[in-house]
């Protein structure tokens, strides 16, 4: 690689399939084979690691439990955090999205995936539930405050043979390496980052990690030291 050139972009796939094998991890290959072409095309270097979650699921119900977690789950997180772009999928599981899915996100800090290009996908036993997609995964991206693509993929049975499946993967694929080419995720919170609110000691991008990251010149820090406010801020002349 030339000595100037970019870091290669860092593609996550997270997938909560547990059969082996399993229709959302071959989902989750399949667009992630596409949008790695398409970067590729675009002399644009990619390196990718697939966050299996179903070894992790012993791990993820004792963190849960306990709030600790494992060096494996660290691990995976670690991954995460540090990618430029998340393929999340899951299987359909009683109407609604895997519990080990939803398990292993509600362990993150809620500022990991903050402006990270996110594609979701998902596999059913039938299209009646394509909409759980819509009404429960993008909600929790939403809330998690991921740049989520506009086009989301379900695949039922008849659609792995369809030729609509591969239009509609294309079409995502496309989304996902044009967020992730523009390095959007890094302009935002570049830009942004200091009006998020963000776990001490978590493994956020920018997050304070120790005496050295956090700003004690904020009028909160120097009321915490007993150093008082600025007259302006004790006056009310200043919000």
């Amino acid at each position: 690689m030339p000595p100037h050139s970019p870091a290669p972009l860092a593609l996550a796939i997270v997938s909560a399939g547990t059969s082996d094998p399993s229709s959302t991890r071959l989902l989750t290959d399949r667009v992630a084979q596409k949008a790695t072409s398409i970067l590729d095309d675009q002399g644009m270097a990619v390196t990718t690691q697939v966050i299996e979650l179903g070894p992790l699921a012993v791990d993820i119900a004792k963190a849960i439990v306990s709030g600790l977690r494992s060096h494996r789950l660290e691990q995976a997180i670690e991954v995460l955090a540090a990618a430029d772009g998340v393929i999340a999928g899951t299987p359909v599981h009683t109407a609604g999205m895997s519990g080990l899915f939803k398990s292993f996100f509600d362990l993150l800090d809620n500022d990991l995936v903050i402006a990270k290009p996110t594609l979701l996908s998902m596999t059913g036993g039938t299209s009646r539930h394509a909409l759980v997609m819509e009404d429960q995964v993008r909600p929790m991206f939403a809330y998690l405050r991921a740049l989520t693509t506009p086009t989301s993929i379900f695949a039922a049975p008849e659609d792995w043979s369809s030729p609509e499946l591969g239009r509609r993967i294309s079409r995502a694929a496309t989304e996902l390496a044009a967020l992730m080419a523009s390095r959007v995720g890094n302009t935002i919170t570049d830009q942004a980052w200091s009006g998020y609110q963000h776990r001490f000691d978590g493994k956020a991008a920018r997050a304070e990690r120790g005496a050295d990251h956090v700003d004690f010149g904020t009028a909160l820090m120097r009321l915490a030291a007993s150093g008082g406010l600025p007259p302006a801020q004790r006056d009310g002349t200043q919000t």
